[in-house]
């Protein structure tokens, strides 16, 4: 049995539910059953069929609803696996952090080659720290300080997981400096991140120790769930770029976020339109059940 879950932006109506069982039945599916209507504007539906063949026509549907198609089974699930830069927070530290050294076009151009996956990511990063070289340390508080904003739902989503048991990792091809402050901020178990080298309060242009790449963010989620005795199948990740997609294909179901196109092709879900909390939805858990602040 799979799950087909609607979540629109505003609000979901009949034309709207109709329209996505019709899609179901050109894709060859059976529903069973549907939920009622879920916070307004969202609906599970439950049916047999291809997965891949029903999310392909789900998402030809009009308007602001996004789609996720998944097994019934281990849909809530026990770990978070999250990139952090347009993900977690609204913004890439890189780029905003070479703005202080006034360069952010230059590098802000080779980030977005690198995310798209034009470029190889290990590469582009320590060129784009090279040229931060001679940048002051003092500058990552006042980045952090006025440009780094969290996500809107992403402490709803990692607390509820957290109050509910799940294990929850930060993993970022950026750098420990920002990622230390929004993993304390948004309330992650813990995170992983690039280090940038620096001395006598000024940046050397290098990283210390190895860099956090699209292989490193794969292998930590192995061995999360590995450590916690967990399935690969009860994990869940999400991140925006092409270096986060070997970890979505990995995860149990693997969600980009607002992405680029190849990360959004190779993710099992593809969330466009509404903002973090539609990872709870997608659990099952309504906005009754969510941790608030």
């Amino acid at each position: 049995m799979f799950i087909a879950t609607l979540i629109a932006k505003e609000s979901l109506n009949e034309r709207d539910i109709q329209s996505a069982v019709a899609s179901l039945g050109r894709a060859g599916a059976t529903v069973s059953r549907q939920s009622g209507l879920i916070d307004g504007r969202v609906l599970d539906i439950f049916f047999e069929g291809d997965p891949g063949a029903a999310r392909a026509c789900l998402e030809t549907v009009e308007g602001d609803i996004d789609i996720a198609v998944q097994p019934e089974e281990n849909r809530r699930k026990k770990l978070l696996i999250s990139d952090m830069d347009s993900t977690m927070i609204t913004v890439e530290c890189i780029d905003e952090l070479a703005d202080y050294a006034g360069i952010k076009t230059e590098i802000a151009a080779i980030t977005e080659r690198a995310m798209q996956g034009e470029l190889d990511f290990e590469e582009a990063l320590r060129g784009r720290v090279a040229l931060l070289k001679g940048l002051e340390v003092a500058a990552i508080q006042l980045c952090l300080d006025e440009r780094v904003r969290i996500m809107p739902g992403a402490e709803t989503l990692v607390r509820t997981m957290v109050r509910d048991g799940g294990t929850t990792i930060l993993v970022s091809g950026g750098f420990t400096k920002f990622a230390s402050p929004v993993a304390q901020a948004i309330g992650f178990g813990s995170f992983h991140a690039n280090v940038l080298a620096e001395s006598a309060g000024l940046l050397t242009g290098q990283l210390d120790g190895p860099v956090v790449d699209s292989a490193r963010k794969e292998q930590l989620l192995q061995s999360a769930a590995r450590e916690g005795g967990l399935t690969l199948e009860s994990c869940l990740a999400v991140g925006d770029g092409a270096n986060d997609i070997p970890m979505l294909q990995r995860a149990g179901l693997g969600v980009a976020y607002h992405a680029k196109p190849k990360a959004a092709q190779a993710a099992d879900v593809a969330i466009r339109y509404n903002d973090l909390t539609a990872l709870l939805y997608i659990q099952g858990i309504s906005a009754d059940q969510w941790v608030t602040q």
